[in-house]
């Protein structure tokens, strides 16, 4: 029986990381505690999160025979050190790389990250470089074979390209999650058979329309989500960081599902861990798909992640999860 396909569609970057005994104030200059430089990108992020989580350390060649499902990863990088360093990151974590692009014309993109170690969140500086450079033509090209499972999109390159993407997929009856960040708004269009929706609550509120304070209630949670599956949205995620994931899905079931006791460290990857645990449930589902547990699940994967410094370093491997 073949494996699941999971093919992602997104960003790639070096992560420039200073850890910093708290965020700089305007004008302030500042000493970091540590510096570290690593492999990033909200989609070379989940790919590698799919690759890691389906496969044990033991085994990270995307040909193992362990694997519980294969990856690829569709995105554009520039031909210079960031860029083979992406690109041997991918492969290491079992990661298809056939359809990354190596530009001779364009810098790998570079997000500058400041951690402040005390609470581990982060503050994100992203330029994009070689990914505005990943066409709509392209997507065309790499999505329709072999057929995926499952596509997984962030909003890391061009929305033209998100949205050719979308219009692919869909003529092609391939499922999408859809992690719109950063948050921008979108054609109503774009939701329509989405199959999963995975926000946050700023992004929850940025494409609803509605105010970030409304998802402090159950009732207001309720009622965002209420907005994406009225557009035609299946599955739609809320992450409320230490709340825990709230969830309602077309056929009317609703929970809030408790965060997991973490010690943070560095929330970086945290949400990308998410996405890539959560889509693995999917594609592994042969029944019902059990909604729950899969956020049950994906919130244990990132519960590691956010103990760990670090973007896809700090990912853990399927035997992690033990």
């Amino acid at each position: 029986m073949a494996r699941p396909r999971i093919v992602v569609l997104g960003s790639l970057n070096m992560d420039l990381v200073c850890y910093v005994p708290h965020h700089p104030l305007p004008g302030e200059t500042l000493t970091a505690n540590h510096f570290a430089t690593s492999p990033g990108g909200k989609g070379a992020n989940q790919a590698v999160a799919c690759g890691k989580l389906s496969r044990p350390s033991s085994s990270a060649s995307s040909s193992s025979s362990d694997a519980t499902a294969d990856v690829a990863m569709i995105g554009a990088v520039g031909a210079d050190p960031h860029g083979t360093q992406l690109l041997d990151s991918l492969r290491a974590h079992g990661v298809d790389t056939a359809h990354v692009r190596s530009l001779d014309d364009a810098k790998t993109g570079v997000a500058l990250i400041v951690v402040d170690e005390p609470s581990g969140q982060n503050r994100i500086v992203l330029s994009p470089e070689a990914n505005h450079a990943l066409l709509p033509e392209h997507v065309a090209q790499a999505i329709p074979g072999p057929r995926p499972d499952l596509l997984i999109m962030q909003l890391e390159v061009p929305l033209e390209t998100v949205l050719q993407a979308l219009r692919t997929a869909r003529d092609a009856a391939i499922p999408v999650l859809l992690n719109p960040a950063p948050a921008r708004e979108l054609p109503v269009d774009a939701y329509k058979g989405l199959a999963h929706l995975v926000v946050n609550e700023t992004e929850a509120a940025i494409l609803s329309g509605c105010d970030e304070s409304e998802l402090d209630t159950a009732e207001g949670l309720k009622r965002v989500s209420g907005i994406f599956l009225e557009r035609g949205v299946r599955n739609v995620i809320i992450t409320l960081g230490g709340r825990g994931v709230y969830y309602a899905t077309h056929d009317g079931k609703s929970a809030l599902v408790d965060a997991l006791k973490a010690n943070v460290v560095d929330t970086t990857a945290a949400g990308d861990t998410f996405v890539g645990s959560y889509a693995l449930a999917v594609v592994s589902s042969t029944g019902t798909f059990d909604i729950d547990a899969a956020i049950r699940a994906a919130n244990k994967a990132a519960a590691i992640t956010v103990s760990r410094r670090g973007a896809q370093v700090s990912i853990p491997w399927k035997d992690e999860l033990q």
